[in-house]
């Protein structure tokens, strides 16, 4: 038996995949400029001894790295997923 979703069943599926996209790239995108922006101000604060600030911006480059995982899991998990179901 092959089980698989009708994507085309519903009506303006084509304009979904786009928006969800493009959010995905905004995602993507701001996470790597948070990253960047963390480690530059982790990198200042170590350098001048202030331990609150850099406290502050590793969690800043832990949180943007965990975004950008799930947000790249996100796409692979629905495809296995969908991959599973066809095998019931």
């Amino acid at each position: 038996m092959n089980v698989f979703p009708d994507f085309g069943g519903l009506g303006g599926i084509d304009d979904l995949n786009v928006a969800i996209g493009a959010a995905l790239t905004i995602i993507l995108i701001v996470a790597v400029l948070m990253i960047i922006i963390s480690a530059i101000a982790w990198a200042i604060a170590t350098s001048t001894g202030n331990p609150a600030l850099g406290a502050k911006a590793r969690a800043g480059v832990f949180v943007a790295v965990g975004a950008a995982i799930l947000a790249g899991a996100g796409v692979s998990w629905v495809n296995w997923l969908i991959r599973v179901g066809e095998q019931l």
